[in-house]
């Protein structure tokens, strides 16, 4: 069973960073592509970016220019979060995708206050 374990989530100021880290049980080099997703209070599930496993990345257009996700060696995958905005708060997942299944960890809770 996979297992994927995010860390790094907290409480920060507007306009502040953080970095959120996702590991994996096994190779993150055995999925076609890893994310991270985020939920809201009263929201759906949504898309924040991914990267695959030849490294293309894609990002939400509201993170666009604030994110990065990244891999670090063979089962991490990071966030970072720049310029934070209070409608960033969120609850954050990572996923691990492998053809249509996907696998998600527990999440992260960030919140953006001041």
């Amino acid at each position: 069973q996979v297992q994927l374990v995010e860390s790094g989530g907290g409480l920060v100021q507007p306009g502040g960073s953080l970095r959120l880290s996702c590991v994996a049980s096994e190779s993150i080099f055995n999925f076609n592509a890893m994310g991270w997703y985020r939920q809201a209070p009263g929201k759906e599930r949504e898309l924040v970016a991914t990267i695959n496993v030849g490294g293309v990345t894609n990002y939400a257009d509201s993170v666009k220019g604030r994110f990065t996700i990244s891999r670090d060696g063979s089962t991490t995958v990071n966030l970072q979060m720049t310029g934070l905005k209070p409608e960033d708060t969120a609850v954050y997942y990572c996923n691990a995708r492998l053809l249509q299944r996907y696998y998600w960890g527990q999440g992260t809770q960030v919140t953006v206050s001041s």
